[in-house]
């Protein structure tokens, strides 16, 4: 075969890769909403916690957010060298508080990654630079995990003005369209600046612009707060809806 009639063979590729290290829980089951959230030249490179069969509650999200499993799922992606290691779950870094979820964050760079984030840790970030004060929350959760968000919150300095829970302790990722939309409609509260729905493991992707539209105000999603600060981290624009995530910087 002639391969200088193979066209492809003179352009300077492929496409350079820049990696994100994902720490996700062991029964995530979104990794293809979390593709949607990143650039072509994105990759991401995914481990998980342990496998224990608890139920989503209180006793999961402490036992996913344990230091030790963190710091070992970060040195088990950073062979592919990531520019930026996240924990992907809400509740495993809001459950034991804000002191907790910096601790997070220091124990994946213990580990060797050069820059790190969480999922409420971005949460925090966000909410600090839209300047929001009052916020609604949907959650998946029992009403204990779902009261600790509310902590979580409270220490921000973000009043909780409404808050709806699912209930659920497994299949999150089962859960439609229709019903969350129509939960997150349900829990929001007319003086709420934003609207946060946790859990990245619950499907939120094509909800955010129609519901934004709708409601007149940020509907802020686990994936897309992860990712976005994640990006943030690689000088990388935002991917994905959430008109009031586009210039923030």
């Amino acid at each position: 075969m002639d391969l200088t009639k193979l066209d492809f063979l003179e352009v300077d590729g492929p496409l350079a890769q820049r990696g994100i290290g994902v720490i996700a829980p062991f029964d995530l089951a979104l990794e293809r909403e979390l593709w949607r959230w990143v650039p072509m030249e994105v990759s991401l490179h995914l481990a998980r916690t342990p496998y224990d069969p608890l139920p989503v509650s209180i006793d999961m999200a402490r036992l996913v957010s344990d230091s030790r499993h963190i710091a070992t799922a970060t040195r088990d992606v950073l062979a592919v060298e990531p520019e930026v290691v996240a924990y992907l779950c809400s509740s495993g870094s809001f459950v034991n508080g804000v002191a907790y979820e910096r601790s997070l964050v220091k124990a994946i760079c213990d580990a060797g990654a050069p820059a790190a984030v969480t999922t409420s840790g971005a949460l925090a970030e966000v909410l600090q630079q839209l300047d929001v004060q009052r916020i609604s929350v949907l959650t998946p959760y029992d009403a204990d995990l779902t009261a600790k968000l509310h902590d979580f919150l409270a220490e921000l300095g973000v009043e909780t003005l409404s808050s709806d829970h699912l209930g659920l302790g497994g299949g999150i990722w089962k859960v439609g369209y229709r019903t969350i939309a129509e939960r997150i409609i349900a829990a929001d509260h007319p003086d709420a600046e934003a609207i946060f729905v946790s859990c990245t493991n619950l499907p939120t992707y094509d909800l955010i612009e129609p519901l934004e539209s709708a409601l007149g105000k940020p509907v802020l999603t686990a994936n897309q707060l992860t990712m976005w600060a994640s990006l943030k981290r690689m000088n990388l624009p935002k991917v994905g809806p959430g008109e009031w995530l586009r210039d923030v910087t």
